[in-house]
């Protein structure tokens, strides 16, 4: 399954001659009706490709490579009936780069483009539904910790605590039963302690990005206090459950409803926190040109995406400054000619990745489509670093 590594390693590749490739595709089920057209659509799409890089002259490790890539898809769709998946492949012969990578299936899923970068607009959606997910199962003597990532749950760790048993007789005034409940009581706070201290090591060390608790709600008291910062900030969600006799099956469904919860709600809290520092001149750039000029200064943390964003702009191919196209074709800044990008899309993406910057594909909605479906939160505004320098000055 395809991770952020691997979305970064795409994003950092660029080709000047222009034939950089980019695959996706999902098979049918084999034999039925479907798996004939599908075919003869990769064909299509191998031609058309094609007679695009044969246009451009860079046609001869294209070739190579969409011919790899028909070989792929066939032998995709000659497989067995059993887990279903989609495919992605990022190719360029002339620079011995092949990588293919499964992902969860989408209805998107079927498409080839020839570019100077790679097409990652589809993936950024896959990375934000499927977000690596730790679900910790927690009671007061087990802890089982879950994986969900890419679609597929599956256990990874379980453990069990023993607690001291009662004695038989509760001794002198009850002396020995108040005794021995205080002392399951301590070695539970212990349980839970390792629980914690457990779950704050494994993510340092595999950085899982969602945290969500399953436990009765009755110990959630005792357990959420105990959690690291670093852990709780991770923190989506928390379901009923029974550790010791629920099934992995029975946490699926809670899992995607609290996932989906909290997709649906990040994306109004950032909308809305974006255009209130927007208004306020402050934290918040929207639009392709502030938001272009944002990503050139260093000053974007989050960067918001709509489902329907497309539109062109102009690189300068000296100092590669971006910006909105305009009839001009010279760059503002260095002077020097510009190349035509017909969607900046993955221009974009590329840039958030190297640089760290999240992104958040946002649902269509009225409200930024009004702002043309780009938004970004800043970390800094550079404008007004240099007033207050400015000022500092005069002082």
């Amino acid at each position: 399954m395809i991770n952020r590594e691997n979305l970064l390693e795409a994003a950092q590749f660029e080709s000047l001659e222009g034939d950089a490739v980019s695959f996706y595709f999902q098979p049918g089920t084999p034999q039925n009706n479907s798996h004939r057209g599908e075919t003869i659509h990769v064909k299509d799409l191998v031609r058309t490709a094609l007679h695009e890089a044969e246009r451009n002259g860079n046609h001869r490790g294209v070739r190579d490579d969409l011919q790899r890539i028909l070989v792929l898809a066939e032998s995709m769709q000659s497989r067995k009936p059993g887990r279903r998946i989609a495919k992605v492949v990022f190719a360029c012969a002339k620079n011995g780069f092949w990588r293919e990578y499964d992902i969860p299936m989408r209805s998107e899923c079927g498409s080839l483009t020839v570019k100077r970068q790679f097409h990652l607009r589809p993936l950024t959606a896959v990375v934000d539904e499927f977000p690596r997910v730790c679900i910790a199962l927690v009671g007061r003597t087990t802890v089982r910790l879950c994986e969900l990532w890419m679609g597929e749950i599956r256990e990874t760790e379980k453990s069990v605590s023993k607690l001291p048993r009662r004695s038989r007789s509760d001794g002198f005034l009850g002396y020995d039963a108040g005794h021995a409940e205080r002392h399951i009581d301590h070695e539970a706070i212990h349980h839970f302690k390792r629980f914690a201290d457990r779950l704050q090591r494994k993510q340092e060390k595999e950085g899982f990005e969602r945290l969500i608790v399953g436990c009765r709600d009755e110990t959630w008291p005792e357990i959420e206090p105990r959690l690291h910062p670093s852990v709780r900030q991770r923190l989506v969600g928390r379901f009923s459950f029974d550790a010791s006799t629920g099934t992995v099956d029975q946490v699926r469904e809670q899992v995607e409803l609290i996932l989906k919860t909290y997709r649906q709600k990040r994306y109004h809290e950032l909308l809305q926190r974006v255009m209130d520092e927007a208004k306020g001149n402050g934290l918040g750039a929207l639009g392709i040109k502030r938001v272009l000029r944002s990503l050139e200064a260093g000053e974007a943390q989050t960067l918001l995406l709509g489902d329907n964003f497309a539109a062109p702009a102009a690189e300068c191919q000296n100092c590669g400054h971006v910006e909105p196209l305009k009839t001009g074709i010279q760059c503002p800044i260095c002077g020097a000619n510009t190349r035509v990008i017909e969607d900046v899309s993955d221009f974009l993406l590329g840039a958030a990745f190297r640089k760290g910057i999240e992104v958040v594909p946002v649902p269509p909605g009225p409200d930024f489509e009004k702002i043309g479906n780009i938004a970004a939160l800043l970390r800094f505004r550079a404008d007004h670093n240099r007033n207050v320098a400015l000022k500092q000055q005069a002082g």
